[in-house]
């Protein structure tokens, strides 16, 4: 079809740890996935898969990123761009462990190179079976032997002693190399991995223990795109998290201007923490503000506080709460915290609607197709951009007459705190607004953050909000945006 239905995998040190949605139909695909992982300290990098989805046989992979751990921590604010995907080749795609007893004796003559194969553990699956055939291939001073195959495992025990006699004057520079490989009856074996020891420091020491297997030297050249790109924002951050009484004086100064109203509202830590606050972290502190605040049972007094501080800068009231200050932050998400259950109840059975139904929905004369719309909508006679305008108007009133009537009847089920919330909102717009001409001021500032920040989004990107487990395809993914709009 000329086309793909892209996904990508998320591997820490060769471990899946996320997945993404399928994008169906895309050349272009857009996730939105956000993802926070609980690393060890030991990890070396992150390798993000782009795969294209197939309902029969193996899903292709389309290329791959590779983030090195001092890439990532390079970087303070993180790494934030368009990356090159780079092919994968199979002998670069590798894993696991292998356990390994070297020992060369001091004495006898020749002396004799004793290389205990123990076993090896969670090697790359290179069969259909989800297994591998895995056996190991030893080579030293131009002597190579092999282990027997152990099949259908992916954990081998071998249990196996390979000897090589060492000729006097060869240690200089000779090197010992373990190769792990899957037998396959048919074709060229797989590689697996390999391990490659110095055989001065086997001499001086006898070496035991599990070694990562590591690939082949790479020698992947530059594709320079060809096989498209991957926008990633990645940011690694160290947190050490002390006992919670370390963190009660903090608590008392943040929530102090709530607390003991009396002082000077300029000099709090909250209003400092506003002043000093750029943009780009405005979020991540607006989201660590109300979780400290819930969890002391201030959140709307917190609200109350900011949103009160913003309507004492703001002069012209269309402007109100429309930047993406602290508080408009806050409060959004304050929403999202309290509100997502309220949410899934309200937009659920709606959104699940559209999506079995798959109409076709378009108003722009532009973006019209009328041979495939005429497959989807039953009509007499001639199909005119006119009658698929009709067509579609009616179909989007029908769905946002059900979203509209889901949210005025919801009120009962909304969350307590949130209607607390808006209604101190609403008391404090009225106060600051107070002449006839600003009357619905009171209801757009709420309006702003219930419909804008919390339904509208929902509805655009259900899977964001896990309304879905799945992307939107992109007949679907238009009406959503219709109606979100």
């Amino acid at each position: 079809s000329g086309s793909s239905d892209p996904y990508c995998v998320v591997k820490v040190d060769n471990e899946v740890v996320a997945r993404t949605a399928t994008v169906w139909k895309s050349l272009n695909p857009f996730w939105g996935e956000e993802y926070t992982l609980r690393l060890p300290r030991g990890f070396h990098g992150l390798t993000v898969y782009v795969l294209d989805e197939d309902t029969i046989g193996q899903d292709d992979v389309i290329g791959k990123v590779s983030l090195s751990r001092q890439q990532i921590s390079a970087e303070p604010r993180g790494v934030d761009s368009w990356l090159s995907l780079a092919p994968v080749d199979p002998n670069q795609e590798v894993q696991g462990e292998i356990h390994l007893e070297l020992r060369v004796p001091r004495q006898g003559h020749p002396r004799v190179l004793r290389c205990h194969l123990i076993e090896a553990r969670d090697l790359a699956p290179r069969d259909l079976s989800g297994t591998s055939d895995p056996f190991a291939r030893v080579s030293c001073c131009g002597l190579t032997l092999e282990t027997a195959v152990i099949k259908k495992t992916r954990f081998p025990h071998w249990d196996e002693v390979l000897e090589f006699k060492l000729a006097e004057g060869e240690l200089g520079g000779a090197v010992l190399s373990v190769e792990v490989w899957d037998w396959d009856i048919v074709g060229k074996n797989d590689f697996l991995g390999r391990v490659e020891f110095p055989l001065e420091t086997i001499c001086r020491d006898p070496t035991k223990g599990w070694f990562q297997l590591l690939p082949f030297p790479s020698s992947a050249e530059d594709h320079g795109g060809q096989l498209g790109a991957l926008r990633l924002a990645v940011r690694l951050v160290e947190d050490t998290v002390l006992p919670g009484a370390y963190y009660q004086p903090l608590i008392q100064l943040l929530t102090e201007p709530i607390l003991c109203p009396g002082q000077p509202p300029a000099g709090t830590a909250l209003a400092v923490l506003e002043e000093v606050t750029s943009g780009e972290s405005r979020q991540d502190v607006a989201t660590k503000l109300v979780k400290i605040f819930l969890g002391q049972g201030l959140a709307v007094p917190l609200l109350d506080y900011l949103t009160t501080r913003e309507l004492a800068k703001t002069t012209d009231p269309n402007t109100l709460f429309r930047s993406n200050s602290l508080a408009s932050k806050s409060v959004e998400q304050f929403m999202k915290v309290v509100g997502l259950p309220y949410l899934h109840e309200v937009l659920k059975p709606v959104v699940n609607r559209i999506f079995e139904e798959k109409k076709y929905v378009e108003l722009d004369p532009g973006k019209m197709e009328l041979s495939r719309s005429r497959q989807v909508i039953s009509f007499k006679g001639s199909l005119s951009e006119a009658r698929v305008r009709e067509s579609s108007l009616e179909l989007l009133k029908g769905y946002l007459g059900d979203i509209i009537d889901a949210i005025v009847g919801s009120v009962e089920k909304c969350p307590l705190v949130m209607r607390v919330a808006f209604k101190q909102l609403r008391r404090r717009v009225e106060e600051r607004f107070p002449s006839a001409q600003h009357e619905e001021v009171r209801y757009f500032s709420i309006s702003g953050f219930l419909f804008l920040r919390f339904f509208a989004p929902a509805i655009l990107t259900p899977k964001l909000f896990s309304l879905r487990e799945q992307h939107a395809d992109p007949r679907t993914g238009r009406t959503l945006l219709l109606l979100a709009k």
